[in-house]
């Protein structure tokens, strides 16, 4: 069964690539080859992942039980399973199409960074000493998706499996690097 995931950005998101340039940006975001902010279907799973544990262990009677859904539902960390007419699994957040089309129209696909730049913006951070100051070296510089964007990807999970994954990606606040300083705070829903 197939479901359509929107994910509305209700503050800035970082979707961190693991990336930082040199002498710009120290956490970079995740862009496609045309400079379209992305984030990965496989990491949106660990978060899922998340709260599917909380919310089945607190749900069913033993916590075997929920291990044994999260791994039929899931599969275990790093595996590979090849039987996908079982598992849950999401693609990427993209913006959608409507929305691509009509920036590529106006900025063309030659300038990715153009593209980038239309839709995330820079932050600046620094650490604080003993007295308050900005303590030296500390000056670090993040690229943040717009808030108010909204991304879809798709998931794709067993029939019975359909309520408890609308339930579970209600429970999904947050996603995103630097979550824990406000960053990415979400509004899930699916159809």
């Amino acid at each position: 069964m197939m479901l359509q995931i929107k994910m509305k950005l209700l503050s800035d998101a970082v979707f961190g690539n693991g990336v930082s340039i040199p002498g710009g940006e120290d956490i970079s975001i995740l862009c496609d080859r045309y400079g379209f902010p992305m984030y990965r279907g496989s990491t949106f799973k660990g978060i899922f992942r998340e709260e599917l544990t909380r919310c089945l262990e607190w749900s069913l009677d033993s916590q075997e039980q929920a291990s044994e859904r999260i791994k039929r539902m899931l599969g275990t960390g790093g595996s590979r399973m090849t039987d996908e007419s079982f598992r849950t699994v999401f693609s990427d957040f993209t913006l959608s199409d409507a929305v691509r089309l009509a920036i590529l129209e106006e900025i063309g696909t030659e300038q990715p960074e153009l593209v980038t730049g239309a839709l995330s913006h820079l932050r600046t951070f620094t650490k604080l000493n003993e007295e308050g100051m900005a303590q030296d070296g500390s000056l670090r510089t993040c690229r943040c998706v717009n808030r108010n964007l909204v991304f879809y990807s798709q998931a794709y999970c067993a029939e019975e499996d359909v309520s408890l994954v609308k339930d579970v990606l209600k429970l999904i606040k947050w996603v995103g690097s630097m979550r824990n300083r406000g960053f990415g705070k979400v509004e899930l829903s699916a159809e």
